[in-house]
């Protein structure tokens, strides 16, 4: 089930012993990482190259789960992928920026996950994981279809609050809308980083009269630029250097379900014209080809940003935002969300506890005001990590205000968005009161000038060191500016 604001599947187990664990991948060093990590959690591992030495090694070795990279010195891994699947092997496909549509192909053919490089070791075992227990429960079932189906099966938004409520009432309005109009207008899901505007994509489609087609995600933010309008449109063989072969993409990929543009303020001004057309009459091409192709997905954005703003400072264009926001969707922070704070704790607390078969912590009766009160500038996504290190320190154990607190992210200011506001007094005294219960001896003349010094070096680095201009953006005089620079301990 996927939970939260954050995607969490609940088909986690602690790792089965003895797994056989086949890495296909040429970065010797990562490899070599990958195979410490998993035997230490009991696999055993064997571990290729390439893509013959990985043919000879399966005559010998019947690998149970396989990590296959897809750019190997003799070819691309995905041609060993049916062969493997075949074997009723576990495949999790190893991809760099730039090879996301071959990861979408990947799952079509039976693939169970793709993890974007560089990888984390832990986020690698825990994908093992979550594999192995998708196959156990059902060895019978297509992998890809199975990850389909356990989404389907229930993708929910956790949360009681009001503002919770709203969000999953607005979805179910949304879906009875989109599913009902012949040619489906997009939907546009705002909120800030962590706070699950993914969950609330996939929950939208899944709420739709044809949630069996096909939900194709795209991370704008991750994808270069100059990849970007391959990945989108696809691809002719010949249309630039490398493309060996035609290659469809996403909005390709996607036929008539769902296409998630993540992060779209991130896409760049000369693709939002191409999106653009796409939306107005489905139409778009693939590079280097001059037949014009139709599309039915459905669009559905997210960004963290303010595209009004961005439309203003000509970053984002306007008839594209209007096109967008057809309907809207405010995933909330998890700052304004009140007792559904306690309510995620307890959900991850409860899962993550039996996922590594350790007992539950608790929070003594000071460390649960303190939890309510602190404002998670990371969100859901936030909150889960300290979960989770909570039960690694404190497993069955009541947790201290002070151990609570320790877990805290107190480097960055904790009011993300706009509300935190120099022409705000409430919420400057709001952050003032923080800063000064969580850090003894604050020094009211530091506080000052570490401020001072931040906002004129920012001015001198908007201005590329110009003193003129950077003393226009901070209201002062040329010589008060340089003055004050002068009285700066590190100028």
């Amino acid at each position: 089930m996927q939970l939260g604001h954050l995607g969490i599947n609940d088909n986690l187990i602690t790792g089965k012993q003895q797994s056989k664990v086949l890495i296909v991948e040429d970065e010797a060093l990562f490899a070599r990482a990958v195979v410490r990590r998993l035997q230490k959690s009991g696999y055993e591992c064997a571990h290729v190259e390439s893509l013959q030495d990985a043919r000879n090694i399966v005559r010998q070795f019947t690998p149970d789960v396989v990590l296959l990279d897809m750019r190997l010195p003799d070819g691309n891994g995905l041609d060993l992928l049916p062969e493997f699947v075949a074997k009723g092997a576990v495949v999790i496909v190893m991809t760099a920026h730039g090879e996301i549509s071959d990861a979408v192909n990947a799952m079509k053919q039976g693939a169970v996950d793709y993890l974007k490089k560089p990888i984390d070791l832990e986020e690698l075992l825990l994908s093992i994981q979550k594999a192995e227990t998708a196959a156990n429960q059902s060895k019978s079932l297509d992998y890809s279809r199975q990850r389909n189906a356990h989404a389907s099966e229930g993708v929910e938004l956790l949360g009681d609050s009001p503002a919770m409520q709203n969000v999953k009432m607005q979805i179910t309005r949304i879906a009875q809308l989109v599913s009902n109009d012949s040619v489906p207008p997009t939907v546009l899901i705002g909120g800030e980083t962590g706070t699950g505007k993914d969950v609330a994509a996939r929950l939208l489609h899944l709420s739709c009269a044809n949630s069996e087609k096909p939900f194709v995600q795209v991370d704008c933010a991750s994808l270069p630029a100059e990849l970007m309008e391959s990945e989108l449109f696809g691809h002719e063989k010949g249309a630039f250097t490398g493309a060996v072969g035609a290659r469809p993409g996403l909005i390709e990929a996607a036929e008539d379900g769902t296409l998630f543009l993540d992060e779209i303020g991130e896409l760049p001004l000369e693709l939002q014209a191409k999106l653009l057309r796409v939306l107005e009459n489905g139409e778009y091409q693939r590079i280097g080809e001059t037949q014009t192709r139709k599309s039915r997905a459905r669009i559905v954005a997210a960004t963290n940003r303010d595209l009004r703003a961005e439309v203003r400072a000509g970053k984002f264009r306007s008839d594209l935002y209007h096109r967008l926001s057809v309907f809207t969707v405010k995933v909330p922070p998890l700052r304004e969300l009140g007792e559904d704070k306690h309510l995620l704790r307890e959900y991850f607390t409860a899962f993550y506890a039996n996922q590594i078969g350790k007992a539950a912590f608790e929070l003594d009766a000071k460390a649960q005001s303190r939890w309510l009160d602190y404002v998670f500038p990371g969100n859901v996504r936030e909150l889960r990590n300290i979960v989770i290190r909570l039960i690694a320190k404190y497993a069955g154990k009541a947790v201290k205000e002070n151990e609570l607190i320790a877990e805290f992210d107190l480097t960055e200011p904790e009011v993300a968005g706009n509300e935190f506001s120099f022409n705000n007094e409430a919420s400057m005294t709001a952050q003032a009161q923080r800063h000064l219960q969580r850090q003894a001896n604050v020094s009211l003349d530091a506080v000052l000038k570490t401020w001072e010094r931040a906002y004129i070096e920012a001015a001198m680095k908007m201005t590329h060191g110009n003193l003129s201009q950077a003393a226009k953006l901070l209201n002062v005089n040329r010589t008060t500016l340089y003055s004050r620079m002068n009285t700066q301990d590190d100028y």
